[in-house]
């Protein structure tokens, strides 16, 4: 068995960590299932990867986090909604939700307004300065989102879509944690 100090870290890189890891868990702790951890491996290294990029190339330069950007868009293009609805559509907490409004609706890109159905909640919109911003700033993001995804042809994006879609679709079957 390799010693794991034996292991230079520095020549590694993400491919030769993986097959490291495939190796490792397979040999010496009897693990079955290294495809299953090459795939997540690979799919959450995709998924930071591009995060880390539109944050980094399109919104961080705006002044805006990649949460405040994906809050922004849901309550763009899903129109005013409740922050209960907006967090299930983000993927974020209603406690994140939460601290995002305020900031947001402080520098004038959110309106918070009583719910008019239910004076007991609330309804987040755009301002029309939110809504100019999404605009711009979504062209820019697009064009980015392009740049990642040209590397696959529309047929290969298409099967992308299923697949991931077929794993968040089939995640109920084994007892998933998820925010609702």
């Amino acid at each position: 068995m390799e010693d794991v100090d034996a292991v230079d870290a520095a020549g590694l890189d993400f491919w030769s960590f993986v097959a490291l890891a495939n190796r490792r868990l397979a040999q010496e702790y009897g693990f079955r299932h290294q495809l299953a951890t090459e795939v997540l491996l690979t799919l959450n290294r995709a998924s930071d990867l591009v995060t880390y990029d539109l944050e980094a190339a399109v919104h961080r330069p705006r002044g805006r986090s990649w949460s405040a950007f994906r809050l922004l868009f849901v309550v763009w293009l899903a129109g005013p909604l409740e922050p209960t609805s907006a967090a299930r559509l983000t993927g974020m907490s209603r406690a994140a939700v939460s601290n995002l409004v305020k900031t947001l609706v402080a520098e004038g890109m959110l309106d918070r307004a009583p719910d008019e159905r239910d004076g007991r909640s609330v309804r987040l919109s755009l301002t029309e300065v939110g809504q100019e911003e999404m605009v711009s700033v979504f062209r820019e993001h697009n064009e980015r989102e392009f740049g990642w995804t040209n590397a696959l042809t529309e047929t290969e994006q298409r099967i992308l879509v299923m697949l991931l879609g077929k794993l968040i679709t089939s995640r109920a079957e084994f007892g998933t944690r998820s925010r609702k």
